[in-house]
Formats: C-alpha cells, sequence, structure tokens
C-alpha cells in the first residue's frame, strides 16, 4: 500500500488543501462532473479532517442506498459514488495530499471512525449523528434490499474469503439477491475483463473491498464504464469482518473510538507500527482542518 500512495503525485500543496476545507462545507457535490443526480447530495456535510463528511445516520444511509438503486435501474449513467474516511485515511491525506484529490472524487464520504464523530459533537459547526462503519452499514442496507429486490455484488478478497462473506450474508438474509461476486486477486491488465464481468452482471449495489486507496483508484479508472449499476460503495475490509476472518471489537470498544486498539492486539505485527505512524497525523487532521 505505502508503494501504491507514493506513486501517487501530490497534486495538491498544504496551502491548496486548506483553501478546499474552506470551502468544501459550502459545496453540494465538489466533483467536476457535478455528480450523480440524488437527493443524498442535498446532506448537508461538516468539514472533520480536512474532508466533507456526510452529517447522516445508519438507516439514513440505507434508505438512501436503496432509493438510489431503485431509481438508477434502466439508467444508463454511472452509479453513485459512496466511501468512507477514518483515522487512516485523514492521515494518509495529511502524508500526501493526492490523497485528498482521490477521496474527493467520490459523491459522499461518510465517517468510518468514532474519533471523528466525538470531534465533531465538540468542535465542529455541524456535528455528525453517529458513525456509519461499513461493517453495520451493509447489514442496514440488506435487510431493505430483500424487501425491495435490489441485487449486490461483492467484489474484493481472496477467494476464500469472498465466498464466506457471501455466504454469511445469505444465511442472515435469505431473500437478498447477490448478482455476482470475485475476488479481488487481479492485475491492471484484467481489469477491463472484471469490469465487463460486473456489468453484464448488473448489480443495483456494488461493494467493493480492495483497501484504501486501490478501491478509490480502481474507481477512478473505471467508474464511468460501470453504467446500469445504481450505486457502489468502497468497503475496505468487510470482507474480512462478514467471513469471520476477523473479529470485530466489543461494542464498548467501537462506541468510545478503540477498535482499532482492539484490531492492533489482534495484528500486532501488521498494525502496531502503522496505528504509531497514522494516530498522530490523525489527530493533527482533526485539529488542523474541521470547521
Amino acid at each position: 500500500m505505502d508503494a501504491v500512495i507514493s506513486a501517487l503525485k501530490p497534486a495538491l500543496k498544504r496551502k491548496g488543501l486548506r483553501e478546499i476545507v474552506n470551502k468544501l462545507s459550502l459545496q453540494q457535490t465538489w466533483r467536476s462532473d457535478g455528480g450523480v443526480p440524488s437527493p443524498m447530495n442535498l446532506w448537508p456535510r461538516s468539514v472533520v479532517g480536512g474532508l466533507p463528511i456526510v452529517k447522516t445516520t445508519i438507516d439514513e444511509t440505507a434508505d438512501g442506498f436503496i432509493t438510489q438503486a431503485v431509481w438508477a435501474r434502466g439508467k444508463n449513467i454511472r452509479p453513485f459514488y459512496s466511501t468512507s474516511a477514518n483515522g487512516q485515511v485523514l492521515a494518509l491525506c495529511i502524508r500526501n495530499p493526492a490523497c485528498s484529490n482521490l477521496i474527493l472524487e467520490a459523491d459522499q464520504i461518510h465517517a468510518d471512525g468514532m474519533p471523528m464523530v466525538h470531534y465533531s459533537k465538540l468542535f465542529c459547526n455541524l456535528p455528525l449523528p453517529e458513525r456509519v462503519a461499513t461493517t453495520d452499514l451493509v447489514h442496514a442496507v440488506a435487510q431493505r434490499a430483500q424487501e425491495t429486490s435490489v441485487s449486490f455484488y461483492f467484489l474484493g478478497g481472496s477467494e476464500a474469503v469472498n465466498a464466506a462473506a457471501v455466504a454469511t450474508m445469505r444465511r442472515l438474509y435469505p431473500n437478498l439477491t447477490f448478482a455476482g461476486r470475485r475476488n479481488g486477486y487481479f492485475n491492471q491488465e484484467e481489469e477491463v475483463e472484471v469490469v465487463a464481468e460486473i456489468r453484464a452482471a448488473r448489480p443495483d449495489i456494488l461493494w467493493i473491498g480492495l483497501g484504501f486507496p486501490l478501491e478509490q483508484l480502481f474507481l477512478r479508472r473505471h467508474l464511468n464504464s460501470l453504467q446500469g449499476i445504481g450505486l457502489v460503495k468502497t468497503s475496505g475490509g468487510l470482507f474480512d469482518f462478514l467471513s469471520g476472518k476477523n473479529p470485530r471489537a466489543p461494542e464498548w470498544m467501537q462506541r468510545i473510538g478503540l477498535e482499532w486498539v482492539y484490531r492492533m492486539v489482534n495484528e500486532p505485527r501488521r498494525l502496531t507500527l502503522r496505528y504509531l505512524i497514522t494516530n498522530p497525523l490523525a489527530v493533527y487532521a482533526l485539529l488542523r482542518y474541521s470547521r
């Protein structure tokens, strides 16, 4: 991941980042193409850590996803693009401002970290009501999808993890339709084939779990080629949790923003150094680039 981020050319200086932060809360969309028509474009945003985070709840977001997916059926337009930010993403945006440009290509950014929510309630003009974690959101959307025949597609993870994640969702939601699934082990030369497979399946919602920034880079290259799909949601490590590969932290740790501690204890070799670097940068981003 570090190599991928290093390859991104910093197209935005720190001064430019501050200027964008000052403007973001005044815009309904910040995409150059004006975004996809959606009621979700009208949701208010709070600038947290330098990113425009939508002020919404899990239930509101799930309703919005279903409405968007149903509305987009039969329309030859690109998907509505929803992504998330947590402390790691804030830190990466500080280390390499090109990451800010990358995540700002989304139509919508959720807060997938409780520290962002807590900070907004104390210091931001527009407090966030709750964390919209993808690991919780997928269940809220699935419950509604059963009732509206909205179909899913899971892209990402190893073959075993992807298959297990789909099996878990089918067990929990027997009436949920899966248009397809595919593991995330493919190179850029194979991406055109992957996109063709997804378009042929025509899912209403595409959940893409390649991790930041690979999933965002994939969508930078192919979002406009995914016409006919209602919505795409970047999902990070969602499939690892659904498959049971990675356990979730106890709810009390999630509520107070210490899920990262639980994850670090469970994966010390992979995560200890990462959090020692990213946590201070994320705190700096919150203090310096929030409104």
